[in-house]
């Protein structure tokens, strides 16, 4: 069993979904080790993500804390299977923790939908539009950092474009079409990018028009990335501190309906497209 001074994403998930499962069995994490033939600490460090633990042992625990969802547990024990790096980890010395945990999720996202509406989707903008989106975050940035977060935004993207992209839906409101980040020339490349995203096969982004009115939610961007079943599901808020994730059963509920409102309110996929278009030529 493997220890990590730095803890992925799916290695915390992972352990807090297995201390989930023992709690609502009600077993003490003494009890749990000793079922595994262990002490309390390895059960802590496995649930703190600071231990990897094999597929055997995750259905070992499962059958221990008798959870019946056999498709639960069979997601949690894939997530033990892929020891490889990811792309992000060439990053974990050079940018915040949170934004690799956020491509990480991404990266294994079965599905994602986001909400913008002062500012473009992170997985949409072009290199020029984001390059002037980073170079607006206080503190200041310095140009080199400006270009890995850039770099690092831009290689996200990937999950639209791989072989097996994730299906995406975003609802963007028009005020953030609007937003003439690096001038117009920069903001039409932007819109005619967004065009060209559209029509791909996986990717779908629908506008909420000023006319709509209000909307739900305080207007901060939201991403609700799939899991492989429904409680490994995540929402990432962007904050002035920083990056939150969320997975509590409530707060995963409500910004599905929030997700929802909002494309109840958002013109269909046409009309998004003609809205875009016309606000690109008027440029």
């Amino acid at each position: 069993m493997a220890s990590s001074t730095a803890p992925t994403a799916r290695r915390r998930r992972l352990g807090a979904e297995l201390r989930k499962l023992r709690e609502r069995a009600g077993i003490t994490a003494t009890e749990a080790a000793r079922l595994l033939g262990g002490n309390q600490a390895r059960i802590s460090n496995i649930e703190a993500g600071r231990y990897g633990v094999s597929a055997e042992r995750v259905r070992t625990l499962s059958r221990h804390y008798a959870c019946a969802d056999g498709a639960l547990v069979n997601a949690l024990a894939a997530m033990t299977g892929d020891r490889r790096r990811g792309w992000w980890e060439e990053y974990r010395e050079i940018l915040p923790t949170e934004l690799l945990d956020l491509a990480e999720l991404e990266h294994h996202g079965t599905a994602l939908r986001t909400s913008h509406t002062s500012g473009l989707p992170g997985l949409l903008q072009t290199t020029d539009h984001a390059r002037e989106v980073i170079r607006q975050a206080v503190p200041a940035l310095p140009p080199p950092d400006v270009e890995h977060r850039l770099s690092f935004r831009i290689k996200r993207q990937s999950v639209v474009f791989r072989e097996q992209p994730a299906p995406y839906r975003s609802v963007v409101h028009e005020a953030a079409l609007r937003m003439l980040f690096g001038g117009p020339a920069v903001a039409k490349q932007q819109l005619t990018h967004l065009l060209a995203m559209s029509e791909r096969d996986n990717v779908t982004i629908r506008i909420i028009p000023f006319a709509a009115g209000g909307f739900p939610g305080t207007g901060q961007p939201v991403s609700y990335i799939h899991g492989p079943v429904p409680q490994l599901d995540t929402v990432q808020l962007d904050q002035a501190h920083g990056i939150a994730l969320l997975d509590g059963e409530a707060e995963l509920g409500e910004y599905r309906e929030i997700l929802d409102r909002l494309e109840y309110l958002a013109l269909d996929a046409t009309e998004s497209r003609d809205l875009v278009h016309a606000l690109a030529r008027s440029l």
